[in-house]
């Protein structure tokens, strides 16, 4: 696969995508004054929500929890809520904050996930973007090393900052999650619970966080879930949502 790429400034990447940011890009955003967006997502230790395939890549990103009488291994990633257009994009669809922007808007378009491989059709970018511009891919390989780089950076972020907030979450009382591929459980937390608990948490290492539930589409899938040994909610969420990723 050859893929060209050159971004001709629409601004469509940077209108209502929430932007995954590292622990520091999400301390900075909540200095800026933005909201950030909690979305957690868990699989279980007997494979149930994830293929075989993706499993070291998922565990690396993950942390254990307690869930019922088993573990799941909790994904959580703080993202800048963008429903709309950015805070940061100006009237001429330039980035006010370019220089410091986070790891993910450098990174675009290419995936941070190494099982997602770019595709073109799934981009809000129009056809004009792929037409001309520096090569991009070119036989199947990522050309550009300071771009590799750059993913192997975001990728390593997620490791290093997981466990850290998996106690931001127990700080925000965020003990809910999803099953993976089954959808996401999303928060909206007050920020100046927030930005307290961002410097709290690191105050507080190894401490226990409690247990956490499970939030799903289905009976089947809870059923699933549960004779895994894992608990599953059984009251409406009153404080996040539940986005599903299956067809209705």
């Amino acid at each position: 696969m050859n893929t060209t790429f050159s971004c001709v400034g629409c601004g469509k990447c940077c209108t209502d995508h929430h932007v995954p940011l590292t622990l520091d890009e999400a301390r900075m955003w909540s200095d800026d004054g933005g909201q950030v967006i909690v979305l957690v997502e868990a699989f279980l230790p007997n494979g149930l929500g994830l293929p075989t395939a993706q499993r070291e890549h998922a565990e690396r990103r993950s942390t254990v929890v307690h869930s019922g009488t088993t573990e799941a291994f909790v994904a959580i990633t703080f993202a800048a809520y963008n429903a709309g257009r950015c805070r940061n994009l100006d009237e001429d669809n330039l980035c006010r904050i370019y220089e410091r922007r986070p790891l993910v808007c450098r990174i675009y378009p290419m995936e941070i996930n190494p099982h997602i491989p770019l595709d073109i059709t799934r981009k809000d970018c129009p056809p004009e973007s792929w037409e001309t511009g520096p090569q991009l891919i070119l036989g199947g390989e990522l050309v550009d090393r300071e771009l590799a780089r750059l993913i192997e950076r975001s990728r390593q972020a997620d490791r290093e900052d997981i466990a850290l907030k998996e106690r931001i979450c127990a700080l925000l009382g965020i003990r809910t999650t999803a099953l993976k591929g089954d959808g996401f459980t999303a928060y909206l937390p007050d920020m100046a619970a927030f930005a307290a608990a961002l410097e709290q948490a690191p105050r507080q290492p190894g401490q226990q966080t409690g247990e956490w539930q499970f939030h799903v589409s289905c009976d089947e899938v809870a059923n699933q879930v549960q004779a895994s040994g894992a608990r599953v909610v059984t009251e409406a969420p009153a404080h996040y949502a539940f986005i599903s990723l299956r067809a209705a």
